[in-house]
């Protein structure tokens, strides 16, 4: 017997909660915890609740107008995308309470709960659970509770609870509490007389705390880490997160080091309206008990981004250090022991469609250096476009004032002046592009150079530099097979000439400028160095030829790139004049640069290869080169070897050059559906030795994750006036590191392969860059 009553009345109240943790979709996708019945699809979505149709279906039912309704046999009552089905249920409808017992479930959208029996008021939209097991849909969390209570209010109260993320018939680990009150509101729980156990066994007590439920966040501690090492002992981190306001939080993290003492970290993060973001990190290690004069260190850090308006940018960022060695002998949160630049940078910009002005202020304090670099103290910049002004001409201006100050008084000012405004007609089309582009290059120094060292400068210099770019590439292509399989091939050959005239330079003081890397890419700029104190002469072509392969699904498997530039005149300007020869910036007269020439390709299947190569054709010397060779047949399957070639590098502690020559062996594989291993192996070959090794186990589950690692890699000590007498610094480390998190307590466990991968001074890149 079917019987369908229409009332304006609500059924029961829900809280959805959520788990806090931010997990990758993979896990999610293997792990979810789904109730044991299925969710029924909603209906009336638009409409409110307490005015969505109520449909009730039972096998049989008894009812007496305005008293008593029992209904029994598969009884439904569905409400928009509620449902509650029982074996019998009792609707008193003068008293506006339902009971319902037997296979109980109470289901919506987001919640299920099921239960011995069912007791609902509902005119003050109260509901009572006995005997109840819950879920939430779309996560891991579920537990059971001898008492479920939905209030008035929509907070959910159980009595003698647990709950836990792992699969039904998992007890990795579970936590028990006397009472959990969960807010429906501010979604976090309270949680009294709780006790965490791990296999089974009790490991935890708190008589209360509190949980996030949601993705808001929350106060409260963080999964502590442990590490060993051989230069700073055993080491214990606790962090703490305080969540201030919706704007602010911060996290405080006591960081103890058995050899060296307790290292504070405070990071504050706070967000200004809308569109701007910023964070201040302070770092405070009293009394290093590795140092002989038990010296302070500390580190604070700033930075600030974002937009005020639709127009204005603005960018801030300052860091200071104590000493040299503060990120080779502390795991700051900052920066890296590789990291040996700290750059201070104010800027503030305004943009529209066609210009664009910007104000800054910089300055960088290199690490372990004597010298230190120029401050930038301001530098105003104007950037005009005008694309198409007149029969497809392009009208650009680049406008720059600089101030250049040194914290050295021995060292000279200077002010500088540049413009440079140009016209160029870009001509682009499936066949090819052609762009002719003419600059005209003026720039005015004023240097100070009263009383100072490098009196060979000029007070006032003003150079004139006209330039000439000539840049075009043509398109061909064709459709061939390799093996039995088809491709469409491209030829793209392209050429520069660039003509940039000269004047004697040595006048001019290095304030911002370096020579430029050379690369394929490289060998097309107009520029040999950075920056405009030194802008060098040229009369050159460079012819450039790139072929790419294209399977069917128009995927990129191949790229070759060769290039050369052919002077026809030598260039005369350096960084230091040919009248001051220097085995660094020495220009050498030649009538080509060097070979360039880049590869990246998928060799078959799931091997990939990349190369790149600098050869001097003249001389017949490798400058550099490198080469990676990957097996990655899957996510997380990575099988790497590499080598790397650079001669004549400069070691900045002794301005002696090296040659490095080294070679890697990179790998992450799955042992088991849970267990995986990560490891990596850097040798030098020309010091015969070990520059980094790295072994790292993860084994993650569903409701945990534990990850065993060992570092072993060499140490970068500076010369630092902080200890002078302390010149035992350990020129390798080692040590182990273990994590463990249990999910859904606070943190949601190890990232993965990518994370391990980037975990050591040589971070993993994939070698195949190709187009799709």
């Amino acid at each position: 017997m079917h019987i369908r009553y229409l009332l304006a009345l609500i059924l029961l109240p829900h809280l959805v909660l959520a788990d806090e943790l931010d997990r990758t979709v993979d896990a999610d996708t293997q792990c979810l915890v789904e109730p044991p019945v299925p969710i029924p699809a909603a209906n009336s979505a638009d409409v409110p609740l307490d005015l969505q149709q109520i449909q009730i279906v039972s096998d049989t039912t008894e009812a007496k107008l305005g008293d008593k309704a029992t209904f029994t046999g598969d009884v439904t009552f569905s409400q928009g995308g509620r449902h509650i089905a029982a074996d019998n249920a009792t609707l008193d409808q003068a008293n506006q309470r339902l009971d319902a017992d037997g296979n109980l479930v109470f289901q919506d959208s987001m919640f299920t709960v099921t239960a011995d029996s069912l007791s609902a008021q509902m005119r003050t939209n109260r509901a009572e659970l006995s005997g109840a097991q819950y879920w939430l849909h779309g996560q891991q969390i579920h537990g059971d509770a001898e008492k479920l209570e939905i209030t008035q209010d929509n907070n959910l109260h159980l009595t003698n609870t647990n709950f836990t993320t792992c699969p039904p018939g998992d007890t990795s680990w579970l936590l028990e509490a006397e009472t959990i009150k969960i807010d429906s509101t501010e979604e976090w729980g309270e949680l009294w007389d709780a006790k965490l156990r791990i296999a089974g066994v009790p490991v935890f007590y708190l008589p209360y705390m509190t949980i996030p439920v949601s993705e808001k966040r929350k106060s409260g501690f963080l999964f502590p880490l442990f590490s060993t090492s051989t230069t700073n002992g055993v080491e214990l981190a606790t962090p703490y997160y305080w969540n201030i306001a919706p704007e602010y939080d911060l996290t405080f993290t006591p960081h103890y080091m058995s050899a060296r003492g307790l290292f504070l970290k405070t990071e504050f993060r706070y967000l200004t309206g809308e569109a701007q973001q910023g964070g201040v990190n302070v770092e405070y290690l009293a009394n290093d008990n590795l140092l002989t004069n038990r010296s302070d260190r500390y580190l604070y850090h700033w930075q600030h981004k974002g937009a005020i308006d639709d127009n204005w940018r603005v960018l801030a960022n300052f860091t200071d250090v104590s000493d040299n060695n503060y990120f080779n002998d502390l795991k700051s949160d900052v920066l890296r022991a590789t990291d040996n630049q700290l750059s201070r940078i104010g800027e503030i910009a305004y943009f529209e469609n066609n210009w664009d002005i910007t104000a800054r202020v910089q300055d960088i304090k290199v690490l372990g250096e004597d010298e230190s670099p120029y401050q930038v103290m301001p530098q105003v910049g104007l950037n005009y476009r005008s694309p198409e002004l007149w029969s497809g001409l392009d009208v650009n201006l680049l406008a720059e004032a600089s101030n250049f100050r040194h914290k050295d008084n021995q060292y000279n000012s200077a002010n500088r002046l540049h413009l440079e405004p140009s016209i160029s007609l870009p001509i682009h089309g499936p066949a090819g592009s052609l762009t002719s582009e003419l600059k005209l290059l003026q720039t005015n120094y004023w240097q100070d150079t009263d009383n100072k060292p490098n009196s060979e400068l000029a007070s006032t210099v003003s150079r004139t530099l006209p330039q000439v770019r000539i840049h075009g590439q043509i398109n061909f292509e064709r459709y061939t097979d390799y093996f039995n399989v088809n491709y469409r091939q491209t030829l793209e050959p392209q050429f520069q000439y660039l003509y940039v005239g000269y004047e004697d330079q040595s006048q001019i003081g290095i304030y911002d400028t370096s020579l430029l890397q050379d690369d394929y890419y490289g060998l097309f700029r107009d520029r040999r160095f950075s920056g405009l104190d030194r802008i060098a002469d040229a009369n050159q072509m460079t012819l450039g030829l790139t072929t790419r392969l294209f399977d069917e699904h128009n995927r990129e498997t191949f790229q070759f790139s060769i290039g050369q530039i052919y002077y026809f005149e030598d260039s005369k300007v350096g960084l230091i004049e040919a009248s001051q020869p220097n085995q660094y910036f020495q220009q050498e007269n030649t009538s080509n640069s060097v070979l360039a020439a880049e590869l990246n390709t998928q060799i078959y299947n799931d091997w990939f290869m990349s190369g790149a190569i600098q050869y001097d054709t003249k001389n017949s010397y490798n400058k550099k080169s490198e080469v990676t060779l990957d097996f990655r047949p899957e996510t997380n399957k990575l099988l790497q070897l590499s080598y790397r070639y650079v001669p004549d590098l400069i070691n900045s502690n002794t301005n002696e050059s090296v040659n490095v020559s080294q070679t890697g062996v990179r790998g992450a594989w799955p042992i088991s559906d849970n267990l995986y291993i990560v490891g990596n192996w850097y040798y030098d070959l020309n010091e015969s030795r070990s520059v980094e090794t790295y072994t790292g186990f993860q084994y993650e589950s569903c409701c945990w994750a534990l990850r065993l690692s060992y570092h072993y890699r060499i140490k970068t000590n500076y010369d630092d006036d902080l200890e002078p007498t302390f010149d035992d610094r350990e020129l390798f480390e080692h040590g182990f590191y273990l994590n463990f998190v249990i999910k859904g307590l606070g943190g949601s466990g190890p990232l993965g392969v990518a994370d391990m991968l980037d975990d050591g001074l040589f971070n993993y890149r994939k070698p195949l860059y190709l187009k799709n």
